[in-house]
């Protein structure tokens, strides 16, 4: 029984990797994405397909690749956007490419790009809200101080007038 949505009859074999790799590989990613991008999932095996897949490159380490796509909610959003518009090049019987279509289908049936859309303006609207009460803490007169004076900290300079000086240019 998968562990997932794909089926190895879903996939043709490569030279190098099986059906049963391949659907592997996809009810990985999606498990890695349910789990909302766990960083055990996130394995080496795993990370050397992924960086093979949807057009990415493969960065210098698994850790980089990691803290590039999946270290915060606007890079999920980044990451998922980017496979979804990847047009999956190649044949089936030589790439990864029916995987990466089939991936994509799960992505757009699941609803991820919209969820995960959502949550990151939920984030930036409480970012923001929390920006601007501490701002108003900072600059707004509490409602009981209205109708007051300003106190200057600072005591005026004194008044006199002063008469003007004009010096010779030359």
């Amino acid at each position: 029984m998968p562990k997932g949505p794909f089926l190895p009859s879903d996939f043709i074999a490569t030279k190098f990797s099986t059906a049963a790799d391949k659907a592997e590989f996809g009810n990985t990613l999606l498990r890695f994405i349910e789990s909302e991008w766990a960083p055990a999932i996130f394995t080496k095996s795993f990370y050397n397909r992924l960086s093979m897949c949807f057009s990415h490159i493969a960065h210098y380490n698994c850790t980089q690749f990691y803290e590039e796509w999946f270290s915060s909610l606007a890079a999920q959003v980044r990451f998922l956007k980017h496979t979804l518009r990847f047009p999956c090049y190649g044949d089936p019987e030589f790439t990864f490419t029916d995987v990466e279509r089939a991936i994509q289908r799960e992505i757009v049936n699941c609803n991820y790009l919209a969820r995960y859309e959502l949550r990151l303006a939920e984030e930036q609207q409480a970012t923001d809200l929390a920006l601007l009460r501490q701002l108003e803490s900072k600059y707004r007169t509490p409602v009981g101080e209205r109708g007051r004076e300003p106190q200057l900290a600072v005591q005026p300079a004194d008044q006199t007038p002063v008469p003007p000086i004009q010096g010779s240019l030359f």
